[in-house]
């Protein structure tokens, strides 16, 4: 299998090493800073490195082209989806992604009512991708990703009736020497913790809620423990519906208190914005400013120290008729992953599920045309494959109705 791996970031240079020790891919690695693609393909002599544009969908189509690829690996934050996306069905390739489109909040009721949605524009094109008989895999991180296979794998093998599938994320992840130091994309981050957040419930379909809203203690294993968890816009909410019946399905995220407190400041002085502003004689994004101010997440490894969680909290009935709760998990170590691949906890969770995927791809395991999620494939030779790359799942059976 070819590939074309656009985004040589943290995330991206971690699905280089990771995928370099599988063999199964040679990967071509673009970015705008061709010395940052260059240090990641140094993961393996099968790899090259390129300089290329994101945002260009033609120079994009080109390079798949002329490399022959099979599928465009899109690692790069979700400003460049739509033109990737393209590229990628322009070309005949097939395409994977970790995070969808971009939403837009409801302009008269934003709280209440959803706009576009993630992922609209993506799933508009879902017809052009089945005539192309080309598979667009969106959402295949680890949230959403990783989590969306949970979902589906309890919905075939532990659930009769699933009144909830609610995605929980914590950790208790320390860097050392920063008084602020996000250790995934602030980008990203600022994104999917201001927009209003999705819910869905079958009775009424998709709405929004306020950010941070419906405040939760939800208790993590392997020693974190509780966590203040909060709803956050994410892609699971509006996957997770298309492919299965459940009656409520949310996304929280363990933020915690200071770290709401700083997005909160950035939203009042307009610091979260994308749209330039005039600065001297030039025109910079108060957004990527913010962005160029705090270290980058791919380097904090060494000064980093904890576990971070990702998984799905199912409850519901069982299959026996009995009611049941169960939270399906996969936690990673930063020392672990910092000695075994160089790379620090976060992004490396984030980039070991699309080499998963893509390995299942080449093998036959997955297959599909048009614009899928990872719920709408089957989850059993994912998890298996999760657990022979050195980094199993687990599920906590919970008493039901005892609180999380």
């Amino acid at each position: 299998m070819r590939v074309l791996l656009v985004g040589a970031g943290g995330v991206g240079t971690a699905f280089a090493r990771i995928a370099a020790r599988r063999g199964f891919a040679d990967l071509v690695i673009a970015d705008y800073d061709l010395g940052r693609a260059q240090r990641a393909a140094a993961a393996s002599d099968r790899y090259q490195a390129v300089r290329v544009d994101a945002a260009d969908t033609a120079a994009v189509a080109g390079l798949l082209t002329a490399h022959r690829a099979d599928v465009l690996m899109n690692a790069t934050d979700p400003r460049f989806v739509l033109p990737l996306f393209r590229a990628a069905l322009a070309a005949g390739t097939h395409y994977l992604d970790m995070a969808m489109s971009l939403s837009a909040p409801h302009l008269d009721a934003p709280y209440q009512q959803t706009g576009v949605k993630l992922g609209d524009e993506q799933f508009a094109l879902a017809a052009d991708w089945e005539r192309a008989g080309k598979l667009a895999l969106v959402g295949i991180g680890v949230e959403p990703g990783l989590s969306d296979v949970f979902a589906r794998h309890a919905a075939d093998t532990m659930f009769g009736r699933i009144d909830e599938i609610g995605v929980r994320d914590g950790a208790n992840l320390v860097v050392e020497g920063y008084d602020f130091a996000p250790t995934f994309s602030i980008w990203t981050t600022i994104e999917e913790c201001l927009n209003p957040p999705v819910i869905w419930e079958a009775d009424r379909g998709w709405y929004t809620t306020a950010p941070f809203s419906e405040p939760e203690v939800f208790t993590f294993p392997a020693g974190i423990g509780p966590v203040e968890c909060v709803n956050v816009e994410h892609e699971e909410v509006l996957l997770i519906p298309r492919w299965i019946e459940a009656r409520r399905v949310t996304f929280k995220y363990g933020l915690g208190a200071e770290f709401i407190d700083v997005l909160k400041t950035l939203h009042k002085l307009g610091l979260d914005a994308t749209t330039p502003v005039r600065v001297g004689e030039s025109q910079v994004s108060p957004r990527d400013v913010v962005a160029a101010c705090l270290p980058d997440p791919a380097e904090l490894g060494t000064q980093m120290t904890g576990l971070t969680c990702a998984g799905t909290w199912v409850r519901g009935t069982g299959t026996d008729g009995s009611a049941r709760e169960v939270y399906l998990y996969h936690v990673v170590d930063n020392a672990w992953s910092m000695s075994e691949y160089g790379s620090q906890a976060v992004v490396w969770q984030t980039a070991v599920n699309p080499v998963v995927a893509l390995e299942l791809i080449d093998s036959g395991a997955w297959s599909g045309t048009g614009v899928l999620g990872p719920e709408a494939l089957p989850a059993g030779p994912f998890l298996d494959l999760l657990t022979d790359y050195g980094s199993p799942w687990a599920v906590e059976e919970r008493t039901p109705g005892s609180g999380h």
